[in-house]
């Protein structure tokens, strides 16, 4: 890797061998939030939907839906929301299926569930105007301390510090900061670090432009650093370390889970489950589940007529199962596991048309598509039932 200029002797990797050892004014440098405002004002994003604005409602629903997603993701999602939800008062008062039906898709379901409860508590607490306190803020359901942070600066314009997993990759390698960012030791020197490198004005554009830096140049893979602000005084660049700061999580096995998903369809409706509120996929419906054993894989005849047997008796309180045939498995990856899925068409020879259990509803078949649905289930679904064309991933 290139060395772009000889680092000042202050700036060079110092041999200390635990964070804390490292003295707070060392962090203090008006010259490091001064280039990141001088670049982001020319450089940076200025036309996101979210940007330009005042409006702590829109600002936090986009700090929402930007936690571990990509602003490409994002933009659609954001702009639904803000047409069916315009303030705090609608998105509080909406019934939770509505709310989970326009996330479907979005991922990491719990975010939608905090989105819900925090307008309630905004509109029941605080007359539906966000506080500005960031402490206040981050007291709020789904809001942590670098989201309030960054509420509180883009509304209100106070001085607080942001820390997402862009900003800790510009931190870890402009100041050659070794360990994994997410260790508490690491962590917690990165916020030493943002805050005492925090501006005394220009806060929106400060903590906009280090989300930029992270996000266009400062990238995971293939940074452009030779346009970044930052160059001259990044030590993973003047050493060529840029792909190995920050250091990455060490490596677990990813483990695997299997299930069983029956689709089974009456005549224009179709079998759903709710979730319950914890858990993947949490208080979305769904296609109801069944574990089958090893032999569901084997062809031999007992083996198919053990796992007919099982998928008949989940399917007994709606109907007499006529027939069941597999359709084409998938997988689904989690944050912490894959998830490998059997789907089954059933077909019932008897439909109870009436469910007696609360969690199970006959979903209307051409209402699919806004659906309150996890992704893959629903791409299954349109496939089978409506045009494909309907939705895509």
């Amino acid at each position: 890797m290139k060395r772009l200029a000889q680092l000042p002797e202050k700036a060079a990797p110092a041999a200390r061998s635990r964070p804390s050892e490292i003295p707070i004014e060392e962090f203090a440098d008006a010259s490091f939030s001064a280039a990141v405002i001088a670049w982001q004002k020319q450089h940076g994003r200025h036309a996101l939907p979210w940007q330009n604005t005042r409006d702590a409602y829109r600002i936090w629903l986009s700090e929402i839906m930007l936690q571990q997603t990509q602003v490409s993701a994002v933009i659609p999602y954001y702009q639904r929301f803000l047409s069916r939800f315009p303030d705090v008062a609608s998105l509080a008062s909406a019934a939770s299926e509505e709310v989970m039906a326009l996330w479907s898709g979005l991922g990491y379901y719990s975010r939608a569930r905090n989105l819900h409860r925090c307008a309630q508590r905004v509109a029941a607490q605080y007359g539906g105007v966000f506080p500005d306190d960031p402490d206040l803020l981050a007291d709020l359901p789904g809001i942590g301390r670098s989201t309030a942070a960054a509420i509180a600066a883009f509304a209100y314009g106070k001085r607080a510090a942001i820390l997402d997993g862009n900003v800790k990759r510009v931190f870890a390698r402009t100041f050659g900061v070794e360990g994994f960012p997410g260790a508490k030791p690491i962590e917690d020197q990165l916020w030493r670090r943002a805050v005492h490198l925090l501006p005394l004005q220009n806060m929106e554009s400060y903590t906009q432009g280090l989300m930029d830096l992270g996000a266009t140049l400062c990238t995971r893979s293939k940074p452009a650093c030779e346009r970044c602000p930052l160059a001259a005084r990044c030590i993973a660049y003047a050493t060529g370390r840029v792909d190995e700061l920050p250091v990455r999580k060490p490596k677990k096995a990813v483990p695997e889970r299997s299930t069983a998903m029956l689709v089974v369809a009456d005549n224009d409706r179709i079998l759903l489950q709710q979730r319950p509120d914890s858990g993947i996929w949490g208080g979305l419906l769904s296609l109801p589940e069944c574990v089958l054993g090893a032999e569901a894989d084997n062809d031999s005849e007992e083996d198919l007529k053990r796992r007919d047997a099982e998928i008949a008796r989940v399917v007994a309180p709606f109907g007499v199962m006529q027939s069941c045939a597999p359709l084409q498995a998938f997988s689904h990856g989690f944050t912490h596991f894959k998830l490998q899925v059997a789907p089954y068409q059933v077909v019932l020879e008897k439909c109870v048309p009436n469910i007696g259990q609360h969690d199970y509803v006959w979903y209307p078949i051409h209402r699919l598509a806004d659906a309150p649905l996890p992704a893959p289930v629903k791409k299954l679904l349109l496939a089978m039932f409506l045009r494909s064309d309907l939705f895509s991933l």
